[in-house]
C-alpha cells in the first residue's frame, strides 16, 4: 500500500462534530448519514460560502471538505468532525472550531466513488498498513475530499493519518 510521509503545519477546521461508538460496521452507514444531514442543513451553504469568500480556506489540505476522526486508543467512542479548513477567530453560530496541530502525516490516495472507496482504504490502512510499520495508532485521521464528482469511479480523495513512532 503506497503512501507518502509528509510534515504539515497546523490548521483549523470549522464544522460540526458527533460522537460514534467504535463499531466500524455501524459507522459505515452512520457517518455517511451524518454527512447527508450536515450537507443538507440550512446553515451549511451560507456559512461555508462566507468562509470561502475570504480566501483563507484549504491552504494546508487543498480541500474545501474534510472529515476528521479524533481517536483515543482503547476508547469506546470517537468524535467525527465534518468541516472546512479555515482561518477564523470565532466559529459561526451552530458551528465549532477544532485545531489540528502541526504533525507528520502518512498520506494515502483513494480512487473511486464515495463513501465506499474511502471506507475501504481506511480499513486497509488500519488492518494492513499500521501492523506492518513502526508507527503508533493515530490521534487524527483526516479525510481530504478534493474537487470532483464523489460518485465517479475515478474520484480522487486522500486519507491523512497522523503518525508517531511507537514508543
Amino acid at each position: 500500500m503506497d503512501c507518502r510521509i509528509v510534515q504539515k503545519p497546523a490548521f483549523d477546521i470549522v464544522g460540526r462534530s458527533k460522537k460514534f461508538a467504535e463499531d466500524s460496521e455501524a459507522n459505515r452507514t452512520e457517518i455517511p448519514r451524518f454527512w447527508d444531514e450536515f450537507m443538507n442543513s440550512t446553515n451549511y451553504g451560507k456559512v461555508f460560502a462566507g468562509l470561502t469568500e475570504n480566501g483563507s480556506t484549504h491552504t494546508v489540505t487543498g480541500s474545501q471538505s474534510l472529515g476528521v476522526s479524533m481517536c483515543r486508543e482503547g476508547a469506546e467512542e470517537f468524535t467525527y468532525f465534518i468541516g472546512l479548513e479555515a482561518k477564523v477567530q470565532k466559529a459561526p453560530k451552530d458551528f465549532e472550531i477544532i485545531h489540528i496541530p502541526a504533525a507528520r502525516w502518512a498520506i494515502f490516495d483513494s480512487i473511486g466513488p464515495m463513501p465506499g472507496a474511502i471506507q475501504n482504504i481506511t480499513k486497509r490502512i488500519l488492518d494492513e498498513w499500521f501492523p506492518s510499520t513502526g508507527y503508533a495508532h493515530p490521534e487524527y485521521e483526516v479525510e481530504v475530499y478534493l474537487p470532483g464528482d464523489p460518485s465517479s469511479n475515478d474520484y480522487h480523495c486522500q486519507v491523512w493519518i497522523h503518525v508517531n513512532d511507537k514508543p
